[in-house]
């Protein structure tokens, strides 16, 4: 069957695949969504973090030495040994975000009402020993710089107490709501309780990084722990109603106040 990506083509009936990056990008400004996927503006290109992406690689490696055979000890030593990295025959499939679409064994579920294919990548998914229950489970990269780091708990991922302030992590909330939605259309009984894995990249109290015996080869220590989050993927069935609505809209929509685009483009009308 071929794919429908890219932009939007009113006409076809194939299912219109948006990851779940696209849907965060429909909450964040729904101009900004319509130009690229409704009129397949592209959009200036961000550069890959690919230190963000080499973490992400070797925990996959970490956890996968015991999927499907027990605890890893940093489940362990989180009080999660009941649980175990989940071994699934399509595992890899529902890693693959790039070709999140490219058949129903990948991670991805078909919205009937919209004809919207929705999905995305998976980092992990970690079941209940006891009782079968799956847990989403993401990575999460990151480097504190300030003199005294915040503690990795549920505090780290929690919106800010100043709803004034900006919510840098309300994206990772949201990705794991959706793939909770994704998992259990899928299927799966899954647990509201997602993890995420975070590993915090230290510089308080160490003297550098260069490898005195072997000055070819440095080491980053990292800060590693679980944190529980309760997700509520009550509001994800409606923002695909709205990115079909988007996508059908005939002229340009506003860009949200805070979108960096946006104020960009009033400065140049302004200009021009």
């Amino acid at each position: 069957m071929p794919r429908h990506r890219g932009t939007y083509d009113p006409k076809s009936d194939e299912p219109y695949e948006l990851s779940r990056g696209k849907i965060e990008n429909l909450l964040k400004c729904e101009a900004c969504f319509w130009l690229e996927r409704a009129r397949g503006v592209k959009f200036p290109g961000m550069p890959g973090f690919l230190l963000n992406t080499n973490t992400d690689t070797l925990l996959k490696k970490d956890f996968d030495a015991y999927r499907g055979k027990g605890p890893h000890p940093i489940m362990v030593a989180a009080g999660l040994e009941h649980l175990r990295p989940f071994a699934h025959e399509d595992i890899e499939k529902w890693e693959s975000s790039l070709q999140f679409g490219a058949s129903p064994h990948h991670f991805n579920t078909l919205h009937e009402e919209t004809n919207i294919l929705f999905g995305g990548g998976l980092d992990d998914v970690w079941e209940n020993i006891e009782t079968g229950e799956l847990h989403i489970v993401d990575y999460k990269s990151t480097a504190q710089m300030r003199k005294e780091p915040k503690p990795l708990d549920e505090t780290f991922i929690a919106p800010p107490e100043d709803p004034k302030e900006p919510d840098y992590k309300a994206g990772y909330r949201r990705q794991m709501e959706m793939y909770q939605w994704i998992a259990r259309r899928k299927g799966f009984t899954v647990s509201n309780i997602g993890y995420f894995v975070y590993v915090d990249g230290q510089h308080v109290g160490i003297d550098g990084m260069l490898d005195q015996n072997d000055p070819a080869t440095a080491w980053m220590k990292f800060q590693t722990a679980v944190i529980p989050y309760v997700g509520d993927d009550s509001w994800v069935e409606d923002s695909l109603f709205k990115a079909k609505e988007a996508l059908l809209k005939p002229c340009y929509p506003f860009h949200a106040d805070d979108c960096e685009y946006g104020r960009f483009l009033e400065q140049v009308a302004v200009i021009t």
